[in-house]
């Protein structure tokens, strides 16, 4: 088996370059169509780190096309059938985009994360040891750290642009984003996703604690699923063996990298300090296990 080719930043002359995101490379086919490519970065606090991380837009590609398949009589996505070695020009952008790329319909993205819980950590749990509520939303007292959560909490929040951070908002804020309706059907298949993934993953081994979606509309106003889906940038991912209320579980996601970066004296504003190649590594083989997982 080859090694993959790492990539950290596209260059691909051949088409418009649209956006460069955390992640994602987007560039111009035509008017109707977009090149995502997802590199091996990592961002970790809104920040992009400098070292790639191998193999990791692979996996990420694959998980998300898996997740937008078992999907598909829930949500339409923005998937189109095109190669993306179809819509380049040279064999190095080819070796670009292998195994990394979709080309995907260009539809108007919403201004909002649709951030889904099904379990008390991370930034959920420091406000619920504040305030007894995580986003607003009241929960019974002395949970404990990791718990699963009476029920499935939508926490939708902004969409910051790179360098910046997402800030949480009510529902209420939402509907004035969206309108009611577009908010409606956002939380509903938000809630609708996880709770279906994540009876997937645990019988797999892997608990789902949270999420984040992305949605867009398309040219008739229907809510589409959009970026990536349920992968372990966009998902916290714990082995359901390790798994026990009062203790912060091992991951399966960047997690890992975060929990290394918290023993550091770094102020979480950029440049983003640079990794041990032991971290690298771990982080490459926790990602690959979730694929394996995921897709056995």
């Amino acid at each position: 088996m080859s090694t993959p080719t790492t990539v950290h930043r596209t260059d691909l002359p051949g088409l418009k370059r649209l956006h460069e995101g955390k992640v994602r490379d987007l560039y111009e086919v035509d008017a109707q169509h977009m090149l995502i490519v997802t590199t091996d970065r990592l961002s970790a606090f809104d920040v992009i780190l400098p070292d790639p991380i191998p193999g990791k837009g692979q996996v990420l590609s694959e998980v998300s096309a898996f997740w937008f398949r078992q999907l598909a009589d829930l949500v339409p996505n923005h998937l189109t059938d095109i190669r993306p070695e179809d819509v380049v020009n040279s064999d190095d952008e080819r070796r670009q985009v292998a195994g990394r790329s979709v080309v995907v319909k260009r539809l108007k993205a919403l201004p909002v994360e649709a951030i889904v819980r099904g379990y008390l950590i991370g930034s959920g749990w420091k406000d619920y040891q504040r305030t007894g509520a995580v986003c607003g939303i009241e929960l019974p007292a002395e949970l404990e750290l990791a718990a699963k959560l009476p029920q499935t909490l939508y926490t939708p929040s902004t969409k910051a642009d790179v360098g910046g951070h997402d800030e949480n908002i009510d529902y209420a804020r939402t509907e004035q984003l969206l309108g009611a309706d577009v908010a409606a059907r956002v939380r509903e298949l938000a809630i609708a996703i996880y709770e279906r993934a994540a009876a997937y993953a645990r019988e797999r081994g892997i608990i789902i604690a949270d999420t984040k979606f992305e949605f867009g509309l398309d040219d008739k106003g229907e809510v589409v699923l959009i970026d990536e889906v349920l992968t372990p940038d966009s998902s916290r991912f714990w082995p359901a063996d390790q798994w026990q209320p009062g203790h912060n579980p091992p991951s399966f996601d960047k997690q890992f990298v975060r929990d290394y970066l918290e023993t550091l004296d770094w102020d979480k504003t950029p440049p983003g300090p640079e990794l041990p190649e032991t971290i690298i590594r771990q982080t490459a083989e926790k990602y690959e296990e979730a694929r394996r997982r995921l897709l056995q």
